[in-house]
Formats: structure tokens, C-alpha cells, sequence
């Protein structure tokens, strides 16, 4: 869902996926990731952290993150935004 105030998805995530082919940040807003469906990696700053199930990640400005599926079976992952802005990314 995309508008004006506010920016929310869910990420599908094969084993073996990335979120993107690099981590990415943003200038100007955070982002939260609440891990729906199974199990994952995020990593922010080049750190990994484990990411069981029920886990929720927030990423403030310009921390650099991305996810990683490695287990075996796909993973779901909710994002939060607190406004749209496609153009705010580092």
C-alpha cells in the first residue's frame, strides 16, 4: 500500500533470496520488518542478526540493510514506512 503518508508491503523471499542485489538505506525515514512467515537473516551495517519468526528489525536513517532467506523454505516479511518516497534511497 502506497500513499502520501504511509508505505507497507510484504516481501516474499525464496531460500537462498536477498532482499536486493546490495543493502540500501534511506535519508529520511526508518523502516520497520516484522518477520510474518519463517525464518531469516537481516543484516544492517554489514552485521547479521538471526530473524526467527516474530522478530521485528527497525532500521533507522542511513543504517544500511538488506535480508537474507537461508533456510528452506520461503520466508514473508512485512515493511513499514511512515511516508511514501520512492526517491529516498541510499
Amino acid at each position: 500500500m502506497r500513499g502520501p503518508s504511509i508505505d507497507w508491503g510484504i516481501i516474499l523471499l525464496n531460500p537462498g533470496e536477498l532482499m536486493g542485489e546490495k543493502p540500501h538505506g534511506h535519508k529520511f525515514i526508518d523502516e520497520t520488518f516484522y518477520f510474518a512467515e519463517g525464518d531469516g537473516k537481516m543484516i544492517i551495517d554489514d552485521k547479521e542478526y538471526a530473524a526467527p519468526q516474530g522478530s521485528v528489525f527497525l532500521c533507522e536513517v542511513e543504517e544500511m540493510h538488506n535480508i537474507r532467506n537461508d533456510s528452506e523454505k520461503p520466508i514473508k516479511i512485512i515493511f513499514i514506512k511512515g511516508e511514501y518516497k520512492p526517491e529516498d534511497k541510499i
